[in-house]
């Protein structure tokens, strides 16, 4: 089996066209972020992921009620609305949130390798999820950013074979989580101008 970031859909691989961004494509790409945080082997993590699959879910169904009209993430939103409930519309801006929180830290950890994971998902948490979060969240939030391994201890399971063959190289794994990135930060950033043009996140 080779290293976890080749057993899952990347972001760079998912359709972006003039029509929007693919939604089968995408959620199986948010569901190998969701497998990602496995890899921390920390429980507290559990509410980050929890609250993925959880919205992930929300569109899946939504996807299999009306799949023409929710071929793409705009088209899915937007045939959702004038609807008393909007549980995609909702589910897919956390979905969002979750993704830039995890997005972010990653990010940091790969500009600075000197970052430690703790002060990466901190700072990221500060700028995405906490503005959103009661103060039981947050202190949940708090306790699982304390609980993350050490860099060093990520990056090895991040590049190991769990059949136990050679690892993937620092420099490998490099290009293939700064494409992974690249292509999810710009969804996310796309996704989000989307919203908040159309005001579809008004209520949520």
């Amino acid at each position: 089996m080779p290293p976890y970031l080749d057993t899952v859909t990347s972001f760079a691989d998912v359709p972006v066209t003039d029509a929007g961004v693919d939604t089968v494509e995408f959620l199986k790409a948010s569901e190998g972020v969701v497998g990602l945080f496995d890899l921390l082997g920390n429980a507290a993590f559990s509410v980050v992921q929890n609250d993925l699959s959880g919205n992930i879910t929300k569109l899946k169904t939504r996807l299999a009620a009306a799949p023409g009209e929710s071929t793409t993430l705009e088209l899915l939103v937007k045939n959702e609305q004038g609807e008393k409930k909007r549980p995609a519309t909702e589910g897919l801006l956390w979905l969002l949130r979750g993704l830039d929180f995890t997005c972010q830290a990653m990010q940091k950890l790969q500009a600075d390798k000197s970052t430690e994971m703790t002060q990466a998902f901190t700072d990221s948490y500060q700028v995405t999820l906490r503005q959103y979060h009661n103060f039981v969240v947050r202190g949940i939030f708090g306790v699982a950013m304390k609980a993350v391994p050490y860099r060093a201890t990520f990056f090895t399971k991040l590049c190991a074979d769990p059949n136990g063959g050679a690892p993937a190289t620092q420099e490998k794994l490099d290009v293939k989580f700064n494409s992974w990135l690249g292509a999810l930060d710009s969804i996310v950033k796309r996704m989000q101008k989307f919203y908040e043009d159309g005001g579809y996140g008004k209520g949520f």
